[in-house]
């Protein structure tokens, strides 16, 4: 539907949000990541020890907490990497470890649930490429960390240097610190792209699409409703994984007059998009996306 956002978002429009007054510019040849703490053996990787391991590719939605309703603070990448579950295998998790504190090379901090990097069924990496090109500098080269279904503040570490295992009872990280919540799951929320706010259409059928999303649960339907009425179904496009936003399209009968259009998802866990309206401080934002438009 012509006006929907790409299902692929390009570097260049891809958003940031980071702390960095000037990003870090790192040679590969002098980076490298400690993983150390509650380990039963410290790793130092270099970018040639992390690179000749086996690669994992993976589309992946990635959004910030600070995304209001209806936000463009999203986006969805082809993702190259090396899955962290393996790696922190090899350096050995000592029990009663929750946690990874993860280290920029700028010095901004996250942490990250150590559940959500050691699931073998969730793409954690430390990416290196992101739509089949070398990261930017902007959005982390030469390795930024990448994990479906958490918000950036808890997961997304840019220009990533360290990880240390430890316990959420004895680390804060940057975020954290200002009020944010300890833990950031994902939560489920839609957009309308078409129409824009505003707008004005023909009276008759209207089309009428966007996006949803729950990474790493999936989204198993999408409604939309007019003027405050019964909900009507979406047609979902397909998507590869749980951890992307798909695509929805609806059409709509409009009559001449002025209208308003709201959304919600339902997720493949049963759960429904609520409508009550929450900022996005401290875990993210809540309601259900609505427009305004006109029909003549």
């Amino acid at each position: 539907v012509d006006g929907v956002a790409p299902w692929q978002t390009s570097a260049d429009d891809f958003y940031l949000i980071d702390t960095a007054i000037l990003a870090p510019s790192i040679r590969p040849k002098d980076w490298e990541i400690r993983i150390h703490g509650m380990v039963e053996r410290e790793l130092v990787l270099t970018y040639d020890d992390l690179v000749s391991r086996e690669i994992s590719e993976d589309w992946i939605t990635l959004n910030c907490v600070s995304n209001e309703v209806g936000g463009d603070l999203i986006g969805n990448a082809w993702w190259s990497g090396i899955r962290l579950s393996g790696i922190l295998e090899e350096a050995g998790m000592i029990g009663g470890a929750d946690a990874v504190l993860q280290a920029s090379e700028d010095g901004w901090t996250c942490g990250t649930p150590l559940s959500a990097l050691t699931d073998p069924d969730r793409s954690a990496m430390l990416a290196v490429f992101m739509n089949g090109e070398p990261l930017t500098v902007e959005h982390g080269f030469p390795v930024r960390t990448i994990v479906p279904g958490l918000y950036g503040y808890v997961s997304a570490c840019k220009w990533v240097v360290d990880m240390e295992v430890t316990t959420f009872d004895a680390i804060e990280a940057y975020w954290t610190g200002k009020g944010w919540s300890e833990q950031g799951p994902v939560k489920i929320s839609s957009r309308i792209d078409v129409p824009d706010n505003g707008a004005d259409v023909s009276v008759g059928t209207l089309v009428c699409a966007g996006a949803a999303w729950k990474q790493h649960t999936g989204v198993e339907g999408v409604e939309v409703s007019l003027d405050g009425g019964a909900w009507t179904a979406a047609t979902l496009a397909r998507a590869p994984s749980h951890d992307t936003w798909v695509q929805w399209r609806a059409e709509i009968d409009v009559e001449e007059g002025d209208h308003e259009l709201r959304v919600r998802a339902t997720g493949n866990d049963g759960d429904v998009q609520t409508g009550v309206e929450r900022d996005v401080l401290p875990d993210g934002s809540t309601g259900w996306h609505t427009i305004d438009f006109s029909a003549s």
